[in-house]
């Protein structure tokens, strides 16, 4: 097998080469080639220790000279150079006690996760596969080098990195890896939050974001997210849905990745109109890569609350009064525990929060509705209800799409018009305001949102001198 080494990295390579050293890219670059991904990065491993490594090359950073890991710059990129190492005893499922250096290939790719990043190729050996992750690669499936507890008590989070992975990929967790997971699952309790959000957030952006859905049944949520746990089993017992609550939640984020276009596993994607498309194709556009996270993470929590809220009826209907607002305190609370950054928080919780918001049929209730909502946070919420309608009943779902789709021409037509809708946007500030001799203070802020409510009823009205002329005949 060819692979065909970016020049920056044949370089290095080439280099630790000729000064009488190995060297090979390994890992994921070596993964993600085979697999016809475009790498995120390029590591190396060398049998150069880092202080060798260094004399080498002109700009190196020490990286982590501890590990073995020295940066190695070239045409302002970084390219990580790791000398082949043994690790020593793990002593809190994380660290090892210590690390010891060798030249031998095979002992250093013998302590990576799983066979299909234990690979390493150079344009002399050509790929080295000791642990036979190419054939991994062909079944799709992961599979853990050598003894799969083992790997697992060395390092926690590669029992979600597991999942991730075969979120990602679409692969297979072999049976042995999972079984060693369910054993050893309370380990993650001892691995930290920031490490266990990064594998969550790939995790939700991943080809199979159901796969969340396998981090349960492997005992993996019950540490970092038991609030999923918990309503995964609840049956909703309402016409509008078929699926549990847990059920109805995985499935509303597959097909948000499906509006950002991934596959859709569980769901048939016929369902989806091409009238559909379209315009979840424009509300996509230009979102960026954290917009599509918090739009995951919004389906996540957005039912979250219902555990605490179901209630049934004579008739033995379940209803979940209230659950919007449960659902944004635990996804705020979770989500700070999770180390998400303050912007993710506020706009999860808010789209969480709101989701369930409805529009009327006017272009005056609809102004009220973005002044209320806040024009940036319109597409995201369109896109939240429509994964929220095309995780319930197929057969309840044709009207609902029909009024959301009315709802969003109506949105474009009242965001095309000059309407205010934010004091912002309003004729007049706090400064004419005071000019007609009201004093500083809240009084200023009241008399603002007075004049908006009346400008949401009646848009004509917002101009400088109808305003204040209105201030001044309130008295």
């Amino acid at each position: 097998m060819n692979i065909r080494l970016p020049e920056n990295v044949a370089l290095i390579i080439n280099t630790l080469e000729t000064a009488g050293y190995e060297a090979y890219a390994v890992g994921g670059c070596v993964r993600d080639y085979i697999l016809g991904r475009e790498p995120d990065d390029w590591d190396i491993t060398t049998s150069a220790k880092p202080e060798e490594v260094k004399a080498l090359f002109h700009k190196t950073i020490d990286t982590g000279l501890k590990h073995g890991t020295v940066t190695v710059l070239m045409n302002h990129t970084g390219y990580e150079v790791t000398t082949y190492r043994i690790d020593g005893e793990y002593e809190d499922s994380r660290h090892p006690k210590n690390v010891e250096f060798t030249t031998d290939l095979k002992k250093d790719l013998e302590r990576r996760d799983f066979t299909i990043n234990a690979m390493a190729y150079n344009n002399e050996n050509g790929l080295v596969d000791i642990f036979d992750g190419i054939t991994d690669i062909e079944k799709k499936q992961i599979r853990c080098v050598g003894n799969a507890k083992d790997r697992f008590q060395e390092d926690a989070l590669r029992m979600m990195r597991a999942v991730r992975f075969s979120s990602q990929l679409g692969f297979e967790i072999t049976e042995n890896t999972k079984q060693a997971i369910r054993s050893l699952a309370g380990n993650l309790a001892q691995v930290s939050a920031e490490r266990i959000r990064v594998e969550l957030a790939k995790m939700l952006l991943g080809k199979d974001a159901g796969m969340l859905e396998e981090a349960c049944s492997l005992g993996l949520t019950k540490i970092f997210l038991p609030e999923l746990d918990r309503i995964m089993p609840i049956e909703q017992q309402n016409p509008h849905h078929i699926f549990t609550v847990g059920g109805h939640t995985i499935r509303s984020i597959e097909v948000m990745n499906f509006l950002f276009g991934n596959s859709l596993k569980q769901w048939p994607a016929s369902l989806i109109s091409d009238q559909v498309r379209e315009c979840t194709r424009e509300l996509t556009e230009g979102l960026t890569k954290k917009q599509h996270l918090i739009l995951c993470l919004t389906m996540l929590f957005h039912d979250m609350g219902k555990a605490e809220t179901k209630t049934v009826d004579e008739n033995g209907i379940g209803h979940f009064q209230g659950h919007a607002a449960v659902s944004a305190k635990i996804a705020q609370k979770r989500l700070r525990t999770l180390t998400f950054d303050n912007e993710t928080i506020h706009t999860v919780t808010k789209l969480v929060e709101i989701h369930d918001r409805t529009f009327g049929q006017t272009e005056k209730s609809m102004r009220k509705a973005v002044s209320c909502i806040g024009r940036e946070l319109m597409p995201l919420l369109f896109l939240v209800k429509f994964c929220d309608s095309y995780a319930q009943n197929p057969e309840l779902l044709e009207k609902k799409i029909v009024s959301l789709l009315d709802s969003i021409r109506l949105w474009k037509t009242v965001s095309r018009s000059e309407a205010a809708l934010s004091v912002k946007e309003l004729a007049v500030t706090g400064k004419d305001i005071m000019a007609l001799g009201v004093k500083p203070g809240p009084e200023i802020g009241k008399l603002l949102n007075q004049l908006l409510d009346l400008v949401l009823e009646q848009p004509e009205m917002n101009e400088k001198e109808k305003l204040l002329l209105y201030l001044r005949q309130q008295g």
